[in-house]
C-alpha cells in the first residue's frame, strides 16, 4: 500500500466517523419528537458501514488479487435504518396533545446515554483516523526531505 493510499483511507474513515456523528446529533436532538411528519413518533437511527470496493480493474488490484493479497481502501456508509428493535418508551401524560384515549404518550426510542457512548466511540474513531493520517503525511514529508539529500 503506497502511503498516498493510505490517505484515502484515513480520509474515508474520517468523512464516515463524521456522518456517524451527524445521525449520532440527529438522534439526540429527536430524543422528545413525538410526531414525525408521517404522524409517528421519531425512531433512532443507525449508520452502517462497509468495506470500500477495492478497484479491481487496476494492474496493482488484480496482481495482488492473484497472489492472495488483501488490500483495502477505506471505509463507506452503506445505510442509514431505523431502530425498529427497541421498543418505542411508553409515558402516562393525559395533558400532552400527542395522548392516545388512555393518556399515554409515545415518545421516541432514543437514549441519551447510548448516544452519547456513541458519540464519544465515534469521535474516538475519528481521532484515531486523523493520527493514522498524520502519521502517513509524516513519512512522505520525511521521505521527500531524505530524497533531497
Amino acid at each position: 500500500m503506497s502511503v498516498f493510499k493510505s490517505f484515502g483511507v484515513n480520509a474515508s474513515g474520517m468523512t464516515a466517523e463524521r456522518y456517524r456523528l451527524d445521525i449520532i446529533s440527529e438522534n439526540i436532538a429527536n430524543a422528545n419528537t413525538t410526531r414525525t411528519e408521517e404522524g409517528t413518533p421519531y425512531r433512532r437511527k443507525i449508520v452502517t458501514f462497509a468495506e470500500k470496493d477495492v478497484d479491481a480493474t487496476s494492474f496493482g488490484a488484480i496482481y495482488a488479487k492473484a497472489r492472495g493479497y488483501h488490500t483495502g481502501d477505506g471505509v463507506k456508509v452503506t445505510r442509514v435504518h431505523e431502530d425498529t428493535t427497541t421498543d418505542l418508551i411508553k409515558v402516562y401524560d393525559p395533558a400532552h396533545p400527542d395522548a392516545d384515549e388512555n393518556g399515554y404518550v409515545m415518545y421516541p426510542n432514543v437514549n441519551t446515554i447510548t448516544e452519547m457512548t456513541n458519540m464519544i466511540d465515534a469521535t474516538r474513531a475519528y481521532e484515531a483516523n486523523a493520527t493514522a493520517f498524520s502519521a502517513s503525511k509524516n513519512m512522505a514529508q520525511r521521505g521527500l526531505q531524505i530524497g533531497q539529500s
